[in-house]
């Protein structure tokens, strides 16, 4: 029997309609033209402009550093939190279960006027503190369930052991049980720096003044019109992203070492 080719053409049209875009984006911050209509010639004229421009290096240090606090906070939070799910089994976890994965399934637009009216409520001023707070709250779920999967493999009994032998409960979880979930902790960390660098949707409704993050910035600039530098800086995004989920996927399926 004839297998049929059409399956093949489907998978090959999906991809071409996901990443030929990606594909005229980077060559176009490659273009000498301002406007990509047509091939003027190669060029790095775009990226050396980006890095004249203050106002997306300002956006920059604001994400990087709600980013990476976000993070750090979030991996404490979301590894002792999949530690109490998966260790302790009782009503009330159903229940922190249910809180932990709700932000996953909650459209983001709804979280952020959520958040945007709490903060109001509570009179709480705008700024880079309540992007902070928002991010934090939806990257611990990321993080939860990720390390939540690694410790479905994981055997107690080797805490067990490091307890007959006299060790303490800190003494476990930073000698013992720490390394071992290093690598699930650290694929976490990876996809919550992700989704915390790239978020627009609730940062925007969280943001104050001051506080502008760089896809708010770049929302700016495609309403405005900066096509040639834009590019260039969505180049540059593209390969910290790619690169950022590479790794954690690779930590993901790298079952051997967290074991």
């Amino acid at each position: 029997m004839k297998r049929s080719r059409l399956p093949f053409f489907v998978t090959l049209g999906v991809l071409l309609f996901f990443y030929l875009p990606i594909v005229v984006l980077v060559v176009n911050s490659f273009n000498a033209s301002a406007y990509g209509g047509h091939w003027e010639g190669f060029s790095l004229r775009w990226y050396l402009k980006l890095m004249g421009q203050h106002d997306i290096l300002t956006a920059l240090e604001n994400t990087a550093i709600i980013a990476v606090t976000a993070t750090l906070v979030s991996c404490i939070l979301g590894t002792t939190a999949a530690f109490a799910l998966h260790y302790y089994k009782s009503a009330l976890q159903r229940y922190h279960f249910v809180l932990i994965y709700t932000p996953l399934v909650v459209p983001e637009i709804l979280m952020g006027m959520s958040m945007l009216l709490a903060f109001v409520a509570l009179g709480v001023k705008l700024g880079l503190f309540t992007i902070f707070l928002a991010h934090v709250t939806f990257c611990i779920s990321y993080v939860a369930m990720v390390v939540l999967a690694r410790l479905q493999d994981f055997d107690m009994a080797v805490i067990e052991a490091a307890q007959d032998l006299g060790a303490n409960w800190w003494v476990t979880a930073w000698r013992v049980l720490a390394p071992m979930l290093a690598p699930g902790i650290a694929s976490g960390a990876l996809l919550a720096l992700t989704l915390s660098f790239d978020d627009f949707v609730i940062s925007f409704f969280v943001a104050g003044p001051g506080s502008t993050t760089l896809p708010i910035r770049i929302y700016s600039m495609i309403k405005f019109g900066s096509p040639a530098v834009l590019n260039a800086l969505s180049t540059l995004l593209l390969v910290v992203t790619f690169t950022l989920v590479w790794a954690s996927q690779k930590l993901t399926s790298n079952k051997g070492e967290a074991l």
